[in-house]
């Protein structure tokens, strides 16, 4: 996701705002992950749907935006 935002040509679709909150969600992420490495697989799971749902919205929106 991260190189996705960063992508010159993605990057460029999104609104500054809507790359701060997946850089944002993205290192609060990050920073769970290196202090929960003993977490249950659930709990890694839920991480990752919650980062997809702060994520996926925002892509959504981008990609139809272009194809609109």
């Amino acid at each position: 996701m991260r190189n996705t935002v960063k992508d010159e040509k993605i990057g460029a679709k999104l609104s500054d705002a809507d790359k701060k909150k997946i850089e944002d969600a993205i290192d609060t992420t990050i920073q769970w992950l290196d202090g929960n490495q003993l977490a249950e697989a659930d709990e890694f799971e839920d991480k990752m749907k919650e980062l997809e749902s702060i994520c996926n919205p925002i892509i959504a929106k981008m990609y139809q935006g272009a194809g609109g």
